[in-house]
């Protein structure tokens, strides 16, 4: 099975527990890993006949503008449910990080896997 990825997607959202944090946007940053077999697109050369990234990043960006969850959690557990079941995709790898959030790192976040992936 292949990997399409989408990394760094920078998408502001109201994220987070505190009060402060309810009422301004962060910058939460996702990267997407998705299973697909690319094989019938290579020959084709037709965006039709792959996982269309631009499509999948177009609608992870609406949700999560769109979204106001506390936890990471949620957020990161919700964008995997909208790949798999709106694009079918068997395998997702779906990483939130919250720059910023914790003084003297970098990032914080969570990163999870949902569905399998065969080599079918």
């Amino acid at each position: 099975m292949d990997t399409i990825f989408l990394h760094d997607l920078k998408v502001e959202t109201v994220i987070g527990i505190w009060d402060w944090e309810r009422k301004i946007r962060q910058t939460v940053l996702i990267d997407i890993d998705m299973a697909a077999d690319i094989r019938k697109a290579a020959a084709s050369d037709s965006v039709e006949d792959t996982l269309n990234y631009k499509a999948v990043a177009k609608r992870v960006q609406q949700f999560v503008e769109e979204s106001a969850f506390q936890l990471v959690e949620t957020l990161a557990e919700r964008i995997a449910a909208i790949v798999t079941d709106e694009f079918d995709v068997p395998w997702v790898r779906v990483r939130v990080a919250k720059p910023g959030a914790i003084r003297g790192a970098k990032d914080v976040g969570i990163l999870i896997e949902r569905g399998s992936r065969s080599d079918g």
